[in-house]
């Protein structure tokens, strides 16, 4: 069967895909924790990279319990607590990551902007309680992935668990009203999650390097000043957006097939091919970051060295 053939192989490419970024992740995010935390002096900039490296440390540190789940053929070993634990992280690592990049970048503009401001007010220990501000944050908008996240037997086989996103938070999921609110619930979760996610905090990057690009094309002392931390930045950024994006137009995809509830072959195709391949794209990018460092970055390969 076609069909069979096909998401065996999907499967196969998530488990390598899981594999890599977890080494990857754990020693490239340890090794800027490490050169970020102790090794260099503590800056502002340091301050941002060794949070973002905290969150991709965090995440990539829980994605054994994906490997497992995927090579099990989706049956799940771990009990209620990791379910929950563990996707609530991927997503506390997706909001801490992305809201940390606002930060950078509005801080960023505001340098080139306000650069005597700037010079007076931006210090480490003001840095550090930003971060806090956006790890608690992060955490208010992964909780519900904490409240919603269950386990239990798939309906083709008692002895399978599932770790699955239980919308009806009851066992009465036959109900007419049950049903639709599991579906507000997930149109909730997936919207708030486009919005608060993606769009709003890439509405504020791209205008911050607007102005920013605005201000260096008038300035060019300043332009050569900030190019080389600027250009990791940016390419953070940019790896960010294109890891990210694919999984969350897949899920907006998937949410309006639920919504229309036909079944149309096309639809499942999509998302039957579309989820595993945007969800690799967006944990590959966890172990991303410490190779840009690496190859952009001359003060902190003088530092590894």
């Amino acid at each position: 069967d076609d069909h069979t053939e096909l998401r065996r192989s999907l499967n196969i490419m998530s488990l390598i895909v899981y594999s890599l970024a977890f080494v990857l992740g754990v020693l490239g995010n340890g090794v800027v924790i490490w050169v970020t935390g102790f090794k260099m002096k503590k800056t502002v900039n340091t301050v941002w990279f060794l949070n973002l490296a905290v969150a991709d440390f965090l995440f990539t540190a829980f994605l054994p319990l994906s490997v497992t789940y995927t090579a099990m053929d989706f049956h799940w070993l771990f009990g209620k607590l990791m379910c929950k634990l563990n996707t609530t992280i991927s997503f506390l690592n997706m909001f801490a990551s992305v809201y940390i990049l606002v930060v950078i970048s509005v801080d960023r503009c505001v340098s080139v902007v306000w650069p005597i401001w700037a010079q007076n007010h931006r210090n480490v220990r003001k840095a550090s309680y930003v971060s806090l501000c956006v790890w608690g944050l992060a955490l208010v908008l992964s909780a519900p992935y904490f409240v919603f996240r269950d386990t239990a037997p798939a309906y083709y086989n008692e002895d399978v668990i599932h770790c699955f996103n239980n919308f009806a938070l009851s066992n009465d999921s036959e109900a007419d009203s049950v049903i639709q609110l599991q579906l507000v619930r997930h149109q909730a979760m997936i919207l708030t999650r486009f919005l608060l996610g993606f769009v709003i905090p890439f509405s504020i990057i791209v205008s911050c390097y607007a102005v920013i690009i605005h201000r260096l094309r008038r300035n060019r002392t300043l332009a050569n000043q900030s190019s080389r931390p600027f250009k990791i930045i940016a390419a953070i950024i940019i790896t960010f957006f294109l890891c990210w994006a694919p999984f969350h137009i897949i899920c907006l995809i998937e949410l309006v097939h639920h919504m229309t509830n036909y079944t149309n072959e096309t639809f499942n195709h999509i998302v039957m091919i579309g989820v595993p391949i945007a969800t690799s794209l967006a944990f590959l990018n966890s172990c991303m970051n410490p190779l840009l460092y690496v190859f952009m970055g001359q003060d902190f390969k003088d530092k590894v060295r």
